[in-house]
Formats: structure tokens, sequence, C-alpha cells
């Protein structure tokens, strides 16, 4: 989920080819969210970048697509209505989003026994699927981890933080930065825009 790897302007439109105009028409008609674009100081002074494998991906989707679709239908299609959002739990493990391992470990602990998860249950899946796989936290973790994950809202929150002090986690929802003492560990500091976007990518 980190955005670490960027790629400026100048470099995107010669690598897609694609033109100054087009790049600021689809940002303008939402095909390219209006966080992508990064202003970052250099040595020649302000200049824009992009999150590489976000962009990229996201160019070669509306070109491949431009051709049957009109720029209001391929918006519809990268900003859904997520919110109506709907999927079984075979169609989660089959788009690959989620592990079996994880599957099993949300229905045990939210003791959820119908097949169809929400945008919210998914966005909560996706981001315990990241922590879990990464080792960041535990399985004992895991289970405060989801129960605030699943209180979510992009909204009204920044940021999912797990927090850790003389070996006792805690997690939170913030907005904005968060400042905490020396003696605390940052275990994890998750990006809700950015989980967002990225699940988003990978429904369509």
């Amino acid at each position: 989920m980190a955005r670490e790897d960027l790629i400026s302007k100048k470099e995107l439109l010669e690598l897609t080819s694609i033109s100054y105009g087009q790049l600021y028409r689809w940002k303008r008609k939402d095909l390219i969210p209006e966080d992508w674009f990064i202003r970052k100081s250099t040595f020649t002074g302000q200049e824009t970048f992009f999150p590489k494998e976000d962009i990229l991906n996201r160019i070669k989707k509306i070109q491949n697509m431009k051709e049957n679709l009109s720029l209001d239908e391929m918006a519809d299609m990268f900003s859904p209505k997520l919110d109506k959002l709907v999927l079984s739990r075979e169609e989660l493990l089959g788009k690959e989003l989620i592990s079996e391992a994880v599957m099993s470990f949300f229905i045990k602990n939210t003791k959820k026994y119908d097949d169809s998860f929400s945008l919210k249950e998914i966005f909560a899946l996706y981001i315990i699927e990241s922590l879990l796989q990464s080792g960041d936290i535990s399985l004992e973790e895991g289970k405060m981890v989801l129960e605030v994950a699943l209180l979510a809202d992009i909204q009204q929150h920044d940021r999912l933080i797990v927090l850790r002090k003389l070996g006792v986690t805690t997690c939170l929802l913030a907005e904005g930065d968060t400042i905490f003492e020396k003696t605390v560990k940052v275990v994890a500091d998750v990006s809700l825009p950015s989980v967002n976007e990225e699940l988003k990518t990978k429904l369509i």
C-alpha cells in the first residue's frame, strides 16, 4: 500500500505518449484521482509526480477502453457506486483480493454466517489481509485491528494506526498528523484513502 515509487509528469507523458491536455482532461473527468497529483520540490522548482504503478495501470485501462466508452462512462467505472457493492466469498477469493486463511479469520471473529460481503467488510478484510500477510501484527492483534477497521470511514478518517507500548498493542483511527511519545512504537500506519483507491482499482 506504500506509494514511494513515483514517476514525474514529464516521464509519464513521454512513456505513455499522452498529451498534457489529455492528462488534465482525464483528471477533470475524475478518471485520475486528485490525490495522485503529488507536488514536490525539486532543484528546478515545484514538479508534479504520480504513484508510478497506479497511474500507469490507470492510463493503460483508459487507453484500452476509450474506443468503446465515453469519458463519462469510464468515470462511472472508475468511481463506481461501491457503497452498494456486494461480493460473495467465492468472488473475493477468485479475485485473489483475500486469502483463504484471512477469510476464515474474518468469519470466525465476526461470527459472519451469510455469504455476502459489503464494501465496508471488504475494506476491513483488505486491510487485515495486508497487515497479517506482512507480519506487522499477530493474529491476536488482528482481532482488535479488525474491530477498528470495520468502523473506518474514509470521509472522516485518514489513517488506521496500530501502536505498541511496553508489549501492549492498541489501534485507532486518526485524521491528519498525529504525534506520539517516544516510547510508543508505530507498528502500522495505513492510509485509508490510498487503500480505498487501491481497492477500487482491483474491484472494477
